[in-house]
């Protein structure tokens, strides 16, 4: 049986039936890199054509490898690789733009969006809207502004383009539009409900998810509620799987607050 090829895809059978496919300069990032054997490592890549995949870097952890220093995350890349089933071998990777520099929140917050994209993401599924959204995060959180409202947006985009978009227009059990004077509840397998008693557990203020839905996180209070949202959203997509991200975060928010708390000891 013959089989076709498009763009940069070319692939051949043999005799066995297995399939050869070789991509050549294909827009990609970097999600995560882990050892492999001696000098090797194995990268999970997010690709514009053919998704989320993993690939063999051979020989990218030597000193002489032609390779260091590209092979990181937040670096806008073209990649190329064959591949025989499950697992490629990188075949090269050249810079394709400006190289992005995160540091502290931001940082982390990539982590975070990489993370995510690990988690939720099917092998060798494209998304390239998903990858345009990354890409444009990425970009924004170079800046390291207003890093939080980036991240909801990011967030909000990312269940949508999944098929799981926040539903944040009426109450699921009555079809009412939101009310900015009344609470609710947010379920994820559900949707919106009236909260029976508005200063229970895991209500929102009706104001807030409008807001939320606007993508207006001007107010303090709407990006808390927005965080807190979207944090029980996503670990119900994640079936309780823990974020590595989000615990370092924390860890180092925690160790902020009680080295502030230690300093004001010292102050008279």
């Amino acid at each position: 049986m013959k089989s076709s090829c498009k763009g940069s895809v070319s692939t051949r059978c043999n005799s066995a039936f297995s399939m050869i496919r070789r991509v050549q300069n294909e827009p990609a990032w970097l999600l995560h890199h882990r050892p492999y054997q001696d000098a090797s490592r194995i990268l999970d890549v997010l690709s514009r054509e053919h998704g989320r995949l993993s690939l063999v870097a051979r020989g990218s952890r030597s000193g002489r490898s032609r390779l260091k220093g590209i092979l990181r995350p937040f670096l806008p890349l073209q990649v190329s690789w064959v591949s025989r089933g499950e697992l490629g071998t990188l075949t090269g990777a050249e810079l394709r733009g400006a190289p992005i520099s995160l540091t502290g929140d931001a940082l982390l917050s990539g982590y975070y969006v990489n993370e995510l994209l690990l988690y939720l993401l099917h092998r060798h599924d494209p998304q390239p809207d998903i990858f345009r959204v990354y890409g444009s995060t990425i970009e924004s959180l170079s800046g390291g502004r207003d890093v939080p409202a980036k991240l909801r947006e990011f967030e909000l985009d990312l269940l949508r383009l999944l098929g799981y978009a926040v539903n944040l227009d009426h109450d699921t059990e009555t079809e009412a539009p939101l009310s900015s004077a009344a609470f609710y509840v947010y379920r994820p397998e559900a949707g919106l409900t009236v909260a029976s008693d508005p200063s229970g557990p895991g209500t929102f203020p009706g104001s807030d998810l409008m807001a939320i839905r606007n993508r207006d996180f001007s107010r303090p209070e709407t990006l808390r509620s927005a965080g807190r949202l979207l944090r029980e959203v996503i670990a119900f997509h994640l079936g309780g799987r823990p974020l590595k991200s989000r615990k370092v975060f924390l860890d180092m928010q925690r160790g902020s607050a009680t080295a502030k708390k230690e300093n004001h000891k010292d102050i008279p």
